[in-house]
């Protein structure tokens, strides 16, 4: 029979983690996930763990949803796969509408692939390949913000700035072109976060004039720079970005794997600037967690610069299991939930009860920058001693919560399925790490 501790022994002889170094496990817990149930996570002795980051951000109406469960099964009795070059099928076509729907037809063809970095890969080499289609073929660079995190294939590094991920794989990546990045924690004091966003929007200008002769693309996280420690900015910057790429002919890409699907308050987060990018990475949350599912939506200039007789003028990128049937019933299922439960409508409400509930977090004698956007919570504790993020996070497992920091930066991204009950919970005993965890 199955335990926690066979388990693990069976993990650290046979399977290596991601983003970890394995000989930590030596002394560090490692948890022996047995199920799941709405916001909780079950280890095979019972203990429970409240999933305050949804599973790395996948994971939006809870495990083992009934209706993500139903959707699955469904399709497994009908179709499992088939490849999507050459052949189609009823679940990626009806996706693709669906999800052009939502930006009323302006990114109206998809490119399906697998997870959240190869999305982005695809985002890459599309632009560049759009120009060189267009007879532009020197503008083969990128422009990036500074603290940006957009995966971790060898073109998605190149277009990051977090020294972990960076730093080992430097001689594999082509240099892109970094600019300041408009999270409001730079704010000059008096400086509002719409200042901070406009004199950042400055340094990009100056970028692009200088240099939009050998610029593609800009990439860019919109609201909340996730994994370069939860930054925040100010609309202002995604309008000003989509005016200056407009006038300096450089494409815009919107990385919402992590931002998009109703995370910051929007289904997606351009929303809130009112603009839409010529190529959007979804990925994350399109399954409601459950299977790994990518896209790229483009809009119809970019999708007719490749329609040509000649195979090399296509765009020359495959995934085996891209656009898979039963991850696109996921999906499918998913953006249901969200009509059906009017989750966006929900989710502010809710937003706003915990936002309440936090505001001893907000107030606490070592919390700095206390922030949120939508569904996403962060504060900083800079006074935290070397490896805080690890002690913190095996505290926090000690007291039944899930939690990961970056670095000195604490945050919630919850599934939407937390209530307040849970919520409390997670404050309240947040308020008792902060206490202990030097």
């Amino acid at each position: 029979m199955t335990s926690n501790r066979n388990l693990v022994e069976r993990t650290l002889r046979s399977v290596w983690h991601p983003c970890t170094q394995m000989k930590l496990h030596e002394r560090m817990p490692m948890v022996a996930v047995s199920r799941g149930e709405g916001a909780w996570l079950y280890d095979f002795e019972g203990r429970r763990y409240l999933d305050a980051i949804s599973s790395w951000w996948v994971n939006l109406f809870g495990h083992a949803n009934v209706r993500l469960n139903a959707a699955i099964v469904g399709q497994l009795d009908r179709l499992e796969h088939v490849m999507l070059a050459g052949f189609t099928h009823e679940p990626a076509v009806q996706l693709a509408e669906r999800l052009s729907g939502l930006t009323a037809g302006r990114l109206g063809h998809c490119f399906f692939a697998s997870d959240g970095s190869s999305a982005v890969e695809i985002a890459l080499k599309m632009s560049h390949h759009f120009w060189r289609n267009r007879g532009q073929p020197d503008k083969s660079r990128f422009v990036y913000l500074a603290g940006a995190y957009h995966g971790e294939t060898v073109g998605a590094l190149s277009v990051g700035d977090v020294a972990l991920f960076r730093d080992a794989y430097g001689p594999l990546l082509r240099a892109g072109l970094t600019v300041a990045s408009p999270d409001w924690r730079n704010a000059a004091p008096s400086e509002s976060a719409a200042q901070v966003a406009r004199r950042c929007a400055q340094d990009l200008e100056r970028t692009l004039r200088e240099r939009h002769r050998e610029i593609a693309a800009l990439i860019v996280e919109p609201l909340v720079q996730c994994a370069g420690g939860m930054a925040m900015h100010d609309p202002q910057y995604l309008v000003r970005a989509r005016a200056l790429c407009d006038e300096y002919a450089v494409l815009l890409i919107a990385d919402e794997i992590a931002v998009g699907f109703g995370r910051t308050g929007t289904f997606l987060a351009c929303e809130r600037a009112g603009i839409l990018p010529d190529l959007l990475c979804l990925s994350k949350g399109i399954t409601g967690g459950y299977l790994p599912l990518s896209v790229v939506l483009s809009t119809r200039a970019v999708y007719e610069a490749f329609y040509d007789d000649e195979t090399a003028r296509g765009f020359l990128h495959s995934h085996s299991y891209g656009g898979n049937p039963l991850a696109c019933a996921a999906a499918l299922a998913t953006l249901s939930i969200f009509e059906e439960d009017r989750v966006i409508e929900a989710n502010r409400l809710r937003a706003a009860r915990i936002d309440e509930l936090a505001r001893p977090i907000a107030e606490h004698r070592r919390v700095r920058n206390f922030r949120q956007t939508g569904m996403i919570w962060a504060f900083d504790v800079p006074d935290a001693q070397p490896l805080f993020a690890r002690r913190f996070s095996a505290a926090a497992l000690e007291r039944e919560l899930l939690l990961r920091p970056i670095d000195n930066t604490v945050y919630f991204m919850p599934p939407y399925v937390i209530d307040e009950e849970q919520a409390a919970l997670l404050i309240g005993r947040t308020l008792e790490l902060l206490d202990q965890v030097p």
